[in-house]
């Protein structure tokens, strides 16, 4: 009974090695294939990143470039426009040196007439200049002198000597209504005198010391003593044109209205 045990234990025992064989062989492929799906995962994950990179890549790339392109876009408008207003500018310097060409050819007619003129009235202001009473006649005949110097002058535009003798002509209508004191010296005679004139119906002098006075006879066109007892009046008139003393009345000689010729 041993035997027979032992006999048929063998078999059992060998086809036991032989599925023990074959389960082992199906776990060894199970896990070859695992391993082979793990490795292909993890190769699919990494080409997944490298791909996932690369779209980056040129999604920043692509953004780089948009951001260029628009920045390039508005140059270009900046550019239209700065050519458009350009182009405004240049045609309005254009204009500009049109209406200046005219200009000069309108001046240098303009020049041709007025010269001639300017001329003539700095001829006449010496005459006025030559022929009224001699108040402050040094300073008048120096300007006269002064604007016939500027009228040959190349440095000086036309609209200023213009203005220079219009100048002139304003003072010496002024002195028709002011009362100036001013000392000088006495035409013909070598003294230093006091001279106080009112407008230009009344030109005196009186000496220094007080002792002498006069007028200027317009008559004989010549300086005449007047009475001493103008002395002291005049003497007043002249502290009051140098504001030394108050306003106040005075009295002084007038000339009596000439007969007409």
């Amino acid at each position: 009974m041993s035997n027979e045990k032992q006999r048929f234990r063998a078999p059992v025992l060998w086809l036991a090695g032989i599925v023990a064989a074959m389960a082992m062989g199906a776990v060894q492929a199970q896990q070859d294939v695992l391993d082979t799906t793990i490795q292909t995962q993890e190769q699919g994950n990494q080409n997944a990143a490298q791909a996932q990179n690369r779209i980056d890549k040129l999604a920043d790339e692509t953004s780089d470039l948009l951001t260029e392109y628009r920045t390039v876009l508005r140059q270009i408008e900046s550019l239209k426009t700065y050519n458009s207003q350009l182009e405004r500018v240049t045609k309005n310097q254009r204009q500009e040196m049109d209406s200046i060409n005219q200009q000069l050819g309108e001046l240098e007619d303009t020049n041709r007439d007025i010269v001639p003129l300017m001329i003539d009235m700095v001829d006449m202001l010496d005459k006025i200049v030559e022929n009224d009473m001699p108040f402050l006649i040094q300073e008048r005949r120096q300007r006269v002198n002064d604007l016939k110097a500027m009228m040959d002058r190349a440095d000086v535009t036309t609209s200023e000597k213009y203005r220079r003798i219009l100048e002139a002509y304003t003072t010496e209508m002024n002195y028709g209504r002011d009362v100036y004191a001013y000392r000088s010296e006495l035409p013909g005679s070598g003294r230093t005198v006091n001279f106080l004139h009112i407008g230009r119906t009344l030109l005196f002098y009186q000496t220094l010391d007080g002792e002498e006075s006069g007028w200027w006879n317009n008559q004989s066109k010549q300086f005449e003593p007047i009475p001493d007892e103008y002395d002291y009046p005049l003497s007043q008139g002249i502290r009051i044109a140098q504001q030394q003393v108050a306003p106040d009345l005075i009295k002084l000689p007038v000339p009596g209205p000439e007969q007409a010729q």
